[in-house]
């Protein structure tokens, strides 16, 4: 298997035969040509630049799909997805951006892509750039507003976002919660899923499951695109020569790119992230100064952070990681277990359920070290003779308990009502260890909502 693994490295690797692997590949690229005309660009930084744009494009999908994934009514010809991606300099690592689609923009002078009419600069919601100017006006609005220069574009619909992903072999998520959406029909229980097109389709495309609505989509969506790089790296893609070539012909002959990408560049893309790890993606979304902007005409509109933004796009222009290492690991907090409730809102109190002298202070000590609010005043428990670790709780707050009953794995929930908000945990004979736990959302931890591909991806 090793000498298997090598031989294909070595084949993706070569330069001819890597090649000769490739050919014909771009003869299904749908051309688009983003940058005709565009004057007064930014000046180009270092590393690579793709603006990868979603659109609600259906034309291509069956009835049997439409139904099944609930993508019924007239589309808007809009762009629902906006992310600027960067790839560094030395290839060993990649930004992600998320523009939200409602972003307030000033929208420069163009010529209305279906009447023809010349239009001078006016305020707009970013996803409708597309919609008026096609790719062109939607890289020249996303230039005006990061000074980011653009050095690709690329295109995909619904129809190509379900072929890639069923190409690859599917993709794997994991929640800690329920998440249901009436409108896409998505409906996953707490656990791991590995969601083919169809599924996957309605994961990135669902704004209903909580409060968060676009802000949680894009989330959500950076989730799998950290989910969609580690099986592409860690699955065997990079390294297969036969399956690298499946997936960049299903992704090649569904997506709308530029004239500059095709089989060359997803060659040099399948060498340069052969060594990825989900460490090496880092993602983000423009910092928001007002999510409710109101402006006359378009109703509510997000509006940046500007200069936390700047900041932002600075970065990139100066192909450094978007947020420093932070300390516990090498590039990031130490691998924890998602939970539900993040621990520091629970309030924990300990007490020691045997004869182990000193055993209620460690255990004290090891949940507030993953970020417990432990009251830091361990007991003795009734009963010394307790073989299993107990958590107590009252059923209101059932999720917080669970969350505890995670840390300490093995334990029982024992649910006690009129406890109140403080769980109890009554340590057994049978405690081993504290597993380090986090929020199933880790957006607020970094800094400027930066996150790791390590942070979000199942198993982290």
């Amino acid at each position: 298997m090793r000498i298997a693994a090598g031989l294909s490295v070595v084949v993706l690797g070569s330069g001819a035969i890597g090649h000769a692997v490739m050919t014909g590949l771009d003869t299904g690229i749908e051309r688009v040509d983003p940058f005709k005309d565009m004057k007064n660009r930014p000046r180009a930084g270092h590393g690579l630049n793709f603006l990868l744009v979603g659109t609600d494009g259906r034309d291509k999908i069956s009835p049997e799909e439409k139904r099944e994934y609930r993508l019924g009514g007239a589309p808007c010809h809009c762009t629902d997805t906006i992310m600027l991606v960067h790839l560094s300099a030395d290839r060993e690592r990649a930004s992600v951006i998320s523009l939200p689609r409602d972003s307030y923009a000033e929208i420069p002078e163009h010529q209305d892509l279906v009447s023809g009419k010349p239009h001078k600069g006016h305020p707009m919601k970013l996803n409708a750039a597309y919609a008026e100017g096609g790719p062109n006006l939607t890289v020249r609005t996303v230039e005006n507003m990061t000074r980011v220069k653009i050095d690709h574009y690329l295109e995909v619909d619904f129809t190509s976002f379900m072929k890639t992903v069923d190409a690859i072999g599917g993709v794997e998520v994991c929640t800690a919660k329920t998440m249901r959406d009436a409108n896409t029909g998505l409906d996953l229980l707490p656990g791991t899923h590995r969601l083919a097109g169809g599924q996957a389709l309605q994961y990135v495309r669902s704004r209903h499951i909580d409060g968060a609505s676009d802000l949680g989509r894009m989330q959500r969506q950076q989730r799998f695109v950290a989910a969609l790089i580690q099986q592409a790296t860690g699955g065997g893609v990079l390294l297969n020569p036969v399956k690298f070539k499946q997936v960049s012909s299903t992704l090649l002959g569904s997506v709308r790119a530029d004239r500059g990408f095709g089989s060359e560049q997803m060659l040099a893309l399948g060498q340069a992230m052969r060594d990825f790890t989900p460490s090496s993606s880092e993602f983000a979304s423009v910092p928001v100064g007002d999510p409710s902007y109101p402006v006359k005409g378009l109703g509510s509109t997000v509006k940046w952070d500007e200069p936390e933004a700047a900041k932002l796009f600075e970065a990139v222009r100066q192909d450094r990681p978007l947020a420093p290492a932070r300390p516990g690991k090498p590039g990031g907090r130490p691998a924890a277990v998602p939970v539900d409730v993040p621990p520091q809102q629970i309030r924990v109190q300990v007490e020691n359920g045997t004869r182990i002298d000193g055993l209620g202070g460690r255990v004290d000590a090891a949940l507030r070290a993953t970020g417990f609010d432990t009251t830091g005043a361990p007991g003795n428990g009734a009963s010394r003779d307790v073989r299993r670790t107990v958590v107590t709780y009252d059923p209101r707050w059932d999720r917080s308990a669970r969350s505890v009953a995670t840390a300490l794995p093995g334990s029982a929930l024992r649910a006690v009502a009129g406890q109140g908000r403080t769980v109890l945990v009554i340590a057994g004979a049978d405690y081993r260890k504290v597993v380090p736990v986090r929020a199933e959302d880790p957006y607020q931890a970094g800094t400027a909502g930066v996150v790791t591909g390590d942070d979000v991806v199942c198993g982290s």
